[in-house]
């Protein structure tokens, strides 16, 4: 590139854009569905859903709060302190993780308390739940830290400079580095988000294939089926492109061009995540697992 430093390519205002609208939009949404769901913890009791919902809103809004700083390198290029670079990258990294992996804690519940309603109640603790969640952080947090080891030797902590005389977090690599760093992001992309996009695509095809067959009305058939494609949609379209990139990473052996946009869709996940929470809040599960207890009509 030959542009000036600081001055913006067409990329950097879509960039802009996604991030500012996912600050405006995300921050407000998050903090609205958290409130509601500590709220049901309260009054109605935790579930294993509710236990789920909280983690991801955390999640979300955590990477929400570290945004700024991705806003602040796309304006100015890397200005900040050295130290923030890794730091931040923890935070955006482990957080985009972690919803994939709450979301499909979230499918597995819905799926379990339609198929199997009364012994899923047996097992349906918010301890259990609680378990799971510490144990996909750990997951999460462990692979994120591994990635982030590759530039712990380097002085600069992850900043370098780019063809334009600008400065860059975390986004070249040297061959050795791309040797350590490539079959990661590979199994990365594997563990965290192939494997969940299996697990959330089964519960969420049986959720619908059960509705269908139910005695609920034909009306909330139809909300419950758009709630789990809906899901399904975001699932895919949001996370599918940033993982898609570790593949491509992988194959030729390099930190593909198009990371930074595969990325942006993540990042509209923080967004529109909480719209459907709000339909998970709904009676409407209450009213299905009471009809699927029903003995059904051969």
């Amino acid at each position: 590139s030959n542009m000036a430093p600081g001055q913006l390519e067409h990329k950097d205002y879509l960039f802009l854009t996604v991030y500012s609208l996912t600050l405006l939009l995300g921050l407000p949404s998050n903090i609205l569905v958290l409130a509601a769901f500590v709220n049901k913890a309260r009054t109605e009791g935790t579930t294993p859903n509710v236990v789920y919902v909280i983690n991801l809103c955390l999640a979300n809004l955590v990477f929400v709060l570290w945004l700024p700083i991705k806003i602040v390198e796309t304006l100015k290029s890397w200005t900040l302190p050295a130290l923030l670079c890794p730091i931040y990258n923890f935070f955006h990294f482990s957080t985009i993780y972690a919803s994939t992996l709450f979301l499909t804690s979230i499918s597995v519940g819905r799926y379990l308390s339609i198929a199997f309603p009364i012994s899923y109640k047996l097992y349906k603790k918010a301890k259990n739940s609680c378990f799971v969640c510490v144990f996909f952080w750990a997951i999460v947090i462990t692979h994120v830290a591994l990635v982030l080891t590759v530039q712990e030797n380097d002085e600069d902590l992850f900043i370098s400079s780019s063809a334009d005389n600008t400065s860059t977090c975390y986004n070249n690599f040297t061959k050795e580095q791309l040797d350590f760093l490539a079959p990661l992001r590979l199994e990365m992309a594997v563990v965290l988000f192939f494997i969940p996009l299996l697990v959330t695509s089964f519960c969420y095809f049986r959720c619908i294939a059960l509705v269908v067959r139910s005695c609920l009305h034909t009306r909330r058939k139809r909300r419950v089926i758009r709630v789990a494609v809906s899901t399904l949609i975001v699932f895919v379209v949001c996370f599918a492109p940033y993982n898609f990139s570790h593949v491509v990473g992988f194959i030729r052996h390099e930190n593909v061009e198009w990371r930074g946009e595969a990325l942006l869709t993540s990042t509209c996940n923080v967004f529109l995540e909480p719209i459907i929470m709000f339909f998970l809040s709904s009676s409407t599960e209450h009213r299905l697992n009471h009809c699927c207890q029903l003995p059904r009509e051969t």
